[in-house]
């Protein structure tokens, strides 16, 4: 499949992406690789993904926000 469009930039670095790209895409969330001098666009299907490599191993969600209302609750006693 072959698809070309062209858009503008606008002076504040917005593009609006076409609907019919946007629906290839299939989420609203994306990411930008170079490679070559090629910039290509990437659908991210899933924002816990991209978040991924920020993850403490073997520590839950639950567990790091507990250890973060401590913290705040010991910054006012």
């Amino acid at each position: 499949m072959s698809i070309e469009v062209i858009g503008k930039i606008s002076s504040k670095g917005q593009i609006t992406i076409p609907k019919k790209i946007r629906d290839l895409l299939g989420t609203d969330i994306i990411k930008f690789k170079v490679e070559d001098d090629i910039i290509k666009i990437e659908p991210i299907e899933d924002v816990a993904g991209l978040l991924s490599k920020y993850a403490k191993k073997g520590v839950s969600f639950e567990e790091e926000r507990q250890t973060a209302w401590e913290k705040i609750g010991e910054k006012y006693k």
